[in-house]
């Protein structure tokens, strides 16, 4: 795809990295069977290949509008289209740079304007957790839509006080503390059982994913670097072996921060070093499992399992939760159909487009529970707290994290 930059754009990081990852495109169209708004809208400004040549005519001067704005706001960036993609087009990075772009030139609506602003600060601020403990204390008060995005209150359990030679750092999150604090416990003392001790350094916070993608790329950034302030005194003595992620959300973009930040003469050997580092939870059940084979006693009945995006398309994992849990006897079921296709959930998503992404839940949740009550599964285990508590808000079926389905089955010493 020929590229002509705007002199704006000449010359600088983000107009050379976008003209690199357009000149890739083939203009193929095979992204469009993949992209979970164009099969909702059929609409090819509201697929990869549409949102791609908007792009490119902002990068070469024409004005973007607020149509312009709406398109790119209906991605979901699950990255399938990159997953699909023949050319390996780095589609996440040029529709990042896009938004950021149409964000500088074109004004929002001032209650759109608002609403960004506030999920910006709520979500990553210390204030998140007592203000989300006061709305699952009156829970049943609270009207249908706001009621789904206030997961019922849940114990944390215990942390393990072991010691172990092997050590590696947790990242808490920030929401997910308060929405759903077991995942975080159970990580722990799944990693634990398995001779692995999980250390939560102070100062680590939100991995910068809200703010970055509601196109505050500075505050990202910032907590990009408080992350890396936190974690580098134990990477640089050697402490620990991994940086791992239980929400895939928060990985995919943890494994970018050498991507992000490589600009940055102070923090892009750290960046890359951190991404170097990090894994998914998931990337250490060959571990877990040599560790636990004799110790692991599921639950009888079939969980059906929703891989998030951010795991299978951002980070390409695929297939590694369903083939290791079935080693320690579990019995996984994927979606009937369109196991590749995302939920809804994505993030703020569900918040900013609540009837798109209404409408892939209800027909993710079809897939995974089946047609009839023989088919309906004992739950549904997922990997990201976002998909977790958007698919858990539509159906009475629980809906976990699989590290804590492992936890319950463990035998306890």
């Amino acid at each position: 795809m020929q590229t002509h930059l705007a002199p704006e754009f000449q010359n600088t990081l983000e107009g050379e990295e976008a003209e690199a990852i357009l000149r890739k495109c083939v203009h193929c169209g095979f992204c469009l069977a993949t992209c979970p708004t164009y099969q909702l809208l059929g609409d090819e400004l509201d697929s990869p290949r549409g949102r791609i040549y908007q792009i490119k005519q902002v990068l070469e001067g024409h004005a973007p509008t607020r149509e312009t704005q709406l398109h790119l706001d209906r991605c979901l960036t699950c990255l399938n289209c990159e997953t699909t993609c023949p050319s390996g087009v780095e589609y996440g990075h040029l529709v990042d740079i896009g938004r950021q772009v149409v964000e500088r030139k074109v004004e929002r609506a001032p209650a759109q304007a608002r609403q960004r602003a506030l999920l910006r600060t709520a979500l990553p601020s210390p204030l998140f957790g007592p203000a989300m403990r006061m709305g699952q204390a009156v829970r049943g008060l609270l009207p249908e839509s706001l009621k789904a995005k206030v997961p019922e209150r849940r114990e944390p359990g215990r942390w393990p006080r072991a010691t172990h030679a092997r050590k590696v750092l947790l990242l808490e999150g920030c929401v997910q503390p308060s929405m759903a604090p077991n995942i975080n416990t159970a990580t722990a003392r799944v990693l634990d059982a398995a001779g692995i001790q999980c250390l939560r350094p102070r100062g680590q916070g939100c991995c910068g994913a809200v703010k970055f993608h509601l196109a505050d790329d500075a505050g990202g950034r910032a907590q990009m670097r408080a992350n890396i302030d936190a974690w580098w005194p134990h990477i640089e003595r050697g402490a620990i072996e991994a940086i791992v992620v239980n929400a895939s959300g928060c990985g995919v973009l943890v494994k970018d921060y050498d991507h992000l930040l490589r600009g940055d003469k102070h923090y892009a050997a750290k960046a890359a070093r951190v991404s170097e580092l990090t894994r998914d939870v998931s990337e250490l059940l060959p571990d877990i499992v040599a560790a636990l084979a004799d110790r692991v006693r599921p639950h009888a009945g079939v969980l059906a399992w929703h891989a998030p995006c951010t795991l299978q398309h951002g980070q390409r994992l695929r297939g590694g939760v369903e083939e290791h849990l079935a080693q320690l006897g579990f019995t996984l079921r994927p979606a009937a159909q369109e196991a590749h296709l995302c939920c809804g959930s994505a993030g703020t998503y569900s918040v900013l487009q609540p009837e798109l992404s209404l409408q892939l839940r209800e027909r993710k949740l079809g897939h995974l529970l089946g047609e009839s009550a023989a088919e309906r599964p004992a739950a549904i285990l997922s990997a990201n707290i976002g998909c977790i508590t958007h698919l858990q808000a539509g159906t009475e079926v629980p809906v976990r994290h699989w590290i804590e389905a492992l936890d319950e089955a463990l035998l306890k010493s």
